[in-house]
């Protein structure tokens, strides 16, 4: 398991860190996503850290606080140094009550949440603490200041975003650097060889800005498994892509991928999951990719996607199938950006 920076810190964690989206889950949404109770959370966590995953991922409205609580015991069943760990976990949405304030990402809400969060989860403080989402309603400099009075104080370490435009981060950054506060350190999104969106404005962002990538859903909530075939029937029951259809795919252009995928994965003995997961830490802008689990055995297959490495031709293959359309300005950019670039590589 190697280990990369995060941003523009000093913080190593792991390339692979273990999402806990599937504890606690016991009716609707979050029933449909995963039911793990104590004794299996621990099994997968104990797992993880086994295999120099460092990285845990949460947030508080998962399973309406239940995986945070879940999380927090695992680690303290386990006897886990506090120094071994980095916990993230993340606010937003409302959790257990409903009411006009109990959600967004002012003060109020800020103040409130990251209190709650560390009860549940048994510590003195989070290591990165992530907004869940862009919230209209609040100004991005009232949930900037909030967040680095949390790093004063020493509720928080680094604080980062989920879910978020380039040109909100890019915001963001400007205040913080203007009033001398904590800046966003990483961004949490989408990202998969079947939905490359993020490559039009938020790559360059993050590449430019030194922002790490926290890769979240990179099966495509299991559509790159290989388990699903054209006419959306799955090889394994109860599988979640079938009953709860997210993130939206374009799905002809997905199994046009996951075809070349199944070859190059037949040809190295490995799972489809693991050449889409290694595609994924092939890219320069990935720091590490949010792997979740409902047993051993599919942590352990993730696992082993650290270990494939994808050639030139391979890649080239890839990138071919899954090539984003061209959209404007980018088309534009790649055009005037032509003889430029072809300087640069003559010094």
């Amino acid at each position: 398991m190697r280990h990369r920076m995060l941003g523009n810190t000093g913080l190593f964690v792991s390339e692979l860190c273990l999402g806990t989206m599937t504890f606690g889950g016991d009716g609707g949404m979050w029933g449909q996503i995963g039911k793990l109770q104590q004794a299996e959370v621990d099994a997968l966590v104990g797992r993880a850290i086994d295999a120099g995953i460092n990285f845990i991922d949460t947030a508080n409205v998962y399973a309406e606080g239940r995986s945070e609580m879940l999380t927090g015991q695992a680690l303290k069943n386990l006897k886990v140094p506090r120094e071994n760990v980095i916990v993230a976990t993340k606010l937003l949405g409302e959790t257990c009550t409903k009411a006009p304030n109990s959600r967004g990402m002012s003060r109020f809400h800020i103040m409130d949440a990251v209190e709650a969060s560390l009860k549940r989860l048994q510590l003195d403080h989070v290591d990165l603490y992530q907004i869940h989402g862009f919230d209209p309603a609040t100004p991005i400099e009232e949930a900037v200041r909030a967040l680095d009075n949390l790093v004063q104080r020493g509720l928080v370490r680094y604080v980062g975003v989920s879910n978020w435009a380039a040109w909100h981060i890019a915001k963001a950054h400007g205040i913080s650097a203007r009033l001398g506060l904590s800046r966003f350190e990483s961004l949490q999104a989408y990202y998969t060889i079947a939905g490359r969106d993020l490559e039009r404005e938020l790559v360059p962002m993050l590449l430019s800005e030194r922002v790490g990538l926290m890769v979240w859903s990179p099966l495509a909530g299991g559509l790159l498994s290989g388990k699903y075939g054209r006419d959306k029937t799955s090889t394994e029951a109860g599988s979640r892509r079938m009953t709860f259809d997210f993130p939206p795919v374009h799905l002809e252009r997905a199994h046009d991928v996951i075809d070349v995928m199944r070859g190059i994965a037949t040809a190295k003995d490995v799972s489809v999951a693991q050449i889409a997961l290694a595609w994924l830490l092939h890219q320069k802008v990935v720091t590490t990719v949010i792997v979740g689990a409902k047993r051993v055995d599919q942590l352990d297959d993730n696992i082993a996607a650290t270990n494939v490495t994808l050639n030139a031709e391979e890649l080239a293959q890839l990138d071919a199938v899954s090539a984003l359309p061209a959209e404007y300005p980018g088309w534009m950019f790649a055009r005037q950006g032509e003889y430029r670039r072809k300087q640069l590589t003559q010094n």
